[in-house]
C-alpha cells in the first residue's frame, strides 16, 4: 500500500532506522524517472525541448536516445562499477540511468576535472584501483567479486568505501576516502545531467534562450514540475496536504 504522504512518519528525522522506500513514492506517468517513481508524477522535462536552442536539444536528448558504448573500462570492471553506481544511487529496479556508461565516456574521452588530489593517481587509474578494490573486499567476504556479492554484502562494503573504512589489498595503496570523493564526483555529475534524473527532482531544465521569469523565492516556473504533494515548509508537516 502506498504510504499516505499526508502523514510525517516518511520524514528522515521521524522515520527511525526504517529507511524509506522510494517504491513508496507516486508512479511516474509522464516521462521517465529511475525506476518510474518520483514526487512529480506528471512532469517530463523533455517535453520543453521545443523551447531550447538546437544545440543544447541535440546534447540532452542524445543522453536518452543514445547511451554511449564502453570504452575504457574492461568487461569485469564495468560489471563491478554498475553495481556500485546502482547501489550508491538506490537504482534497485528498471529503468535505471546508465552513469558508468557516461562515466567511461568520459574517461575514454580523456575530459577529467582540471585537478587531482595530491597522493592520488589520475583519476583514470583511481576508477581502475577501485573496481579491483571493491572485487578484493567483496572477495573477503567470500563472494567471487562485488557485482556477485548479495544486495546486502553490497551495501556494506559501499557503506565501509564511503567511511574510508575499507582496507588490504588496493586499499593499502589508494586512499579510501579521496578515492571515494574521485568517483562520486562523476557518479552525480552523471546522474544528475540525465533528463530522468530532471524528471525526478521536478527541474525544468535548460532555460536558454526562453530565459527565467519567475525570480521570487520559491516560485517556479510555469512549465516546471508540480509536486504530488503541495507542502509549505514553513508551517510544517501538520500542513501537509494532497495537491
Amino acid at each position: 500500500m502506498a504510504r499516505d504522504f499526508r502523514e510525517p512518519d516518511h520524514l528522515p528525522k521521524v522515520r527511525g532506522d526504517e529507511g524509506a522506500d522510494p517504491g513508496e513514492l507516486p508512479r511516474q506517468r509522464r516521462g521517465s524517472t529511475p525506476q518510474m517513481h518520483g514526487r512529480y508524477p506528471d512532469y517530463d522535462c523533455l517535453e520543453q525541448s521545443e523551447h531550447w536552442d538546437e544545440l543544447t536539444r541535440k546534447l540532452v536528448v542524445d543522453r536518452v536516445e543514445h547511451v554511449p558504448e564502453l570504452r575504457f573500462f574492461s568487461d569485469a570492471e564495468a560489471a563491478t562499477l554498475t553495481a556500485f553506481c546502482d547501489v550508491v544511487l538506490a537504482q534497485d529496479a528498471e529503468p535505471r540511468i546508465p552513469v558508468l556508461a557516461f562515466v567511461d565516456q568520459k574517461l575514454a574521452g580523456g575530459r577529467l576535472d582540471g585537478y587531482q588530489y595530491a597522493g592520488m593517481p589520475d583519476d583514470r587509474q583511481t576508477w581502475r584501483l577501485v573496481a579491483r578494490g571493491l572485487d578484493e573486499s567483496a572477495r573477503s567476504h567470500g563472494a567471487e567479486s562485488y557485482a556477485a556479492a548479495p544486495i546486502d554484502r553490497q551495501q556494506e562494503i559501499m557503506s565501509a568505501f564511503a567511511q574510508g573504512e575499507l582496507s588490504g589489498g588496493v586499499w593499502e595503496q589508494l586512499a579510501c576516502k579521496r578515492a571515494w570523493s574521485v568517483v562520486m564526483r562523476s557518479v552525480l555529475a552523471a546522474f544528475y545531467s540525465h533528463p530522468w534524473a530532471w524528471n525526478e527532482i521536478g527541474f525544468g531544465g535548460p532555460a536558454y534562450p526562453r530565459g527565467y521569469a519567475r525570480l521570487g523565492i520559491g516560485l517556479g516556473e510555469a512549465w516546471e514540475g508540480g509536486e504530488a504533494l503541495d507542502v509549505d515548509p514553513g508551517a510544517g508537516a501538520k500542513q501537509r496536504r494532497p495537491a
